[in-house]
């Protein structure tokens, strides 16, 4: 997800924090949306979960980015949100939060940016999952992104889809 850093966190700033441990539960599937959140530390997993006892992980949200915030518009929420780890977030009513952004523009607009590149990032990342070979796939991120930075290829081997030790057979295969 992409961080809300700057154009409209400062709505949350005088939202309350509340704090959970790792594994707890925000809110699930079919709950009525009522609250909009802002994770300020750890991470919240967006798990559907399945008919045979599993979950599936649609999104991890990490600390700086909003919670869920695709459901401004729904009654009910369309997962569960569950603690990957401790954490602190902000917690404000979503009907509080409609009326900040219709009341700052330049804050509705971040907001429409942000989902703007997060629809971006996704799309490419949808095309490198359909790209078969490891290689392909690394090519693809490189190209659109770059090198990470030293310790940071592990995130990369999730990002496109593939185990770690197969990423790391990779980049040794071209160091070669």
């Amino acid at each position: 997800m992409i961080s809300i850093m700057s154009g409209w966190q400062h709505i949350f700033d005088h939202a309350p924090l509340q704090y959970y441990e790792q594994g707890k539960t925000l809110f699930r599937r079919e709950d009525p949306v009522r609250s909009m959140y802002l994770v300020r530390s750890g991470a919240v997993a967006l798990e559907r979960p399945m008919k045979d006892g599993t979950a599936l992980t649609l999104h991890v949200t990490d600390a700086g980015s909003a919670l869920a915030e695709a459901s401004l518009f729904a009654e009910i929420y369309h997962c569960d949100a569950v603690t990957r780890s401790n954490c602190q977030i902000a917690v404000m009513p979503r009907a509080k939060f409609h009326l900040a952004l219709r009341d700052d523009p330049g804050a509705a607009l971040s907001l429409i940016e942000t989902h703007a590149r997060e629809v971006q990032a996704q799309r490419a990342r949808i095309e490198i999952l359909r790209l078969r070979r490891v290689s392909d796939r690394l090519d693809a991120w490189l190209d659109l992104y770059g090198e990470p930075k030293k310790g940071e290829w592990i995130a990369i081997a999730d990002k496109i889809g593939v185990s770690p030790p197969a990423l790391y057979r990779e980049l040794a295969r071209r160091r070669g």
